[in-house]
């Protein structure tokens, strides 16, 4: 899953890219609004972080442009205002959660899964196509009896295909929902990671279409 993190302070943004990147995200770092309004008009993201205190273009400003260009990217806000008025004015502006700073990274990490989840119009936890079952919160892929944990470069290859069993990928989206800006992608990466997660869940469970991409088959 590619993400925008939007956030001028260079500790916390070193800090939260690094931990999202190891939590097998492609996270994208900008430190101003108007560079985040650059990075969501060039590129498709599927969750923004985004901090409100920011220089050029202000948080808010940046959330009523991506509302207003009728982006449905779900958006949560990490600021250190915490005032009720504040969280209100954000929520009504068009974000669809607010988390106030310091936080822990691991409350980041389950109001992000439970984003992703509204979005794709999913109640369950887990992803899955009956063949093969994807546990977002443990990085834990199931078959059958059989249980194994992904790596952070697996896990996100596996998820975005999951999310659309049936639907044939491409090398460029699988890199640009396993890989961020400036992360060397080597030209054998996807058929490593492929190669790798059919060896811990089954020749067939991701399927190659010649010249085109791969695929999980659709649900029984």
């Amino acid at each position: 899953m590619r993400v925008l993190l939007v956030e001028d302070d260079p500790m916390i943004g070193s800090v939260v890219q690094h931990a999202l990147r190891d939590a097998g995200y492609a996270a994208d770092w900008v430190r101003d609004g108007e560079a985040a309004l650059t990075a969501l008009r060039t590129l498709d993201y599927e969750l923004v972080l985004l901090d409100l205190n920011l220089p050029r273009i202000d948080g808010m400003a940046v959330l009523r442009d991506i509302r207003k260009a009728r982006n449905s990217v779900p958006v949560l806000v990490l600021t250190a205002r915490e005032a009720t008025e504040d969280r209100v004015a954000g929520l009504d502006g068009g974000a669809d959660d607010y988390l106030v700073k310091p936080f822990a990274m691991s409350e980041l990490l389950a109001r992000m899964r439970a984003l992703t989840r509204r979005k794709e119009g999913a109640s369950s936890t887990m992803l899955g196509n009956g063949v093969v079952e994807l546990d977002p919160a443990t990085h834990e892929a199931r078959v059958g009896a059989t249980a194994v944990r992904l790596t952070a470069r697996e896990f996100p290859l596996l998820q975005a295909l999951l999310v659309r069993p049936g639907a044939i990928l491409s090398r460029t989206e699988l890199e640009h929902r396993v890989y961020g800006w400036n992360e060397e992608v080597e030209s054998n990466a996807i058929e490593f990671l492929i190669h790798s997660l059919r060896k811990k869940l089954g020749s067939e469970t991701i399927k190659n279409v010649r010249g085109v991409g791969w695929m999980v088959a659709k649900g029984r």
